[in-house]
């Protein structure tokens, strides 16, 4: 028998991981300021939003438990989605450097599969865990949107795909039922990786307007129809939950 007792793992302090979330979302943003030959200004606009999230991820995740490989590659994401949100209100002076934007936002998406990955192969699924990554997901097609529309891509109707999300969470305020659970749907993955696809193709130099408004379009066709189809079979399971 060993006479040592085996050193239990101490989970590493969440304020650890934010820390280290900050760090990367500074240098990220100093660093694509820099490239882009911009001020200072997308640089706070970054850190205000990263502030932000991490008072979120403070005040829902459960304290001294471990943060997870999973939660740790979503929390890399959302530096990633704070810089590019900063970038927004300067794209239209930044054509020269839109395939470096382009570039992160693929990153970003890449990682929305990793986390995942990361989740399963852990074992660590957490209500927690989708809720940060759908609420991020939401968060980005939202950045998404607005960068398509201050390029001139197409017109104010774009933001709809950024905002259906957020107009489905405020009517659950006066629909209770719409709060409840919906089980996992290859329908709702596939029209999320569409929509985010189609706005990436859209910011590329080359895509013409046309292009991008139809296929747009067609994102935003298949997007309605997912959320409709969600309402309705809430709406069928409305008695357990009233």
């Amino acid at each position: 028998m060993d006479s040592c007792p085996q050193s239990r793992q101490r989970p590493v302090p969440l304020w650890l991981d934010l820390a280290c979330g900050m760090a990367v979302t500074l240098v990220l943003a100093m660093a694509a300021t820099s490239l882009a030959g911009l001020s200072g200004g997308p640089v706070a606009i970054a850190m205000g939003q990263y502030a932000v999230i991490a008072l979120l991820v403070v005040h829902y995740w459960p304290a001294n438990t471990d943060f997870g490989w999973a939660n740790r590659a979503t929390l890399l994401r959302a530096t990633l989605v704070a810089v590019l949100l900063a970038l927004v209100p300067w794209l239209d002076h930044l054509e020269s450097w839109l395939w470096g934007y382009a570039t992160m936002a693929l990153l970003a998406l890449i990682l929305d599969g990793v986390d995942g990955k990361l989740a399963r192969v852990t074992g660590n699924h957490t209500v927690f865990g989708a809720r940060f990554d759908m609420e991020l997901d939401a968060l980005f097609i939202l950045g998404l949107s607005l960068a398509v529309l201050v390029l001139g891509k197409t017109g104010p109707w774009v933001l709809a795909l950024g905002l259906m999300r957020y107009a489905f969470v405020a009517a659950s305020w006066f629909w209770p039922w719409l709060n409840a659970p919906l089980p996992e749907s290859f329908r709702r993955k596939t029209v999320c990786v569409w929509q985010i696809v189609t706005l990436l193709v859209a910011l590329l130099p080359p895509v013409p307007v046309s292009f991008a408004s139809l296929t747009l379009a067609t994102a935003l066709v298949l997007l309605g129809w997912s959320f409709l189809a969600d309402i309705r079979g809430l709406y069928q399971r409305r008695s357990r939950y009233e």
